[in-house]
């Protein structure tokens, strides 16, 4: 069972692009939330302790960018559970 994904994105941003191509691609289902056109969305990504996008969140865990941080949020969006928090 997948969890709750959400990226925070923006226009004409390639890093953003990528990292929803790399979840498609995954089989992974997200919610893209555009920055540029809700500012309560940036008001989110800041409280995670962010300023720019992309900017993914899985079960309350966020990261920034297109890193390898972004592969353990994968694993546990599939449900893999023996990633270690």
């Amino acid at each position: 069972m997948s969890k709750c994904v959400i990226v925070y994105t923006t226009n004409d941003c390639i890093e953003c692009t990528m990292v929803k191509q790399v979840l498609t691609q995954e089989g992974i289902a997200f919610e893209a939330r555009n920055v540029a056109t809700n500012p309560e969305f940036q008001k989110e990504v800041e409280k995670y302790g962010f300023l720019g996008v992309p900017v993914t969140v899985v079960e309350g865990r966020a990261v920034k960018g297109f890193t390898n941080e972004l592969k353990e949020l994968m694993d546990l969006a599939k449900g893999n559970t023996n990633l270690e928090r």
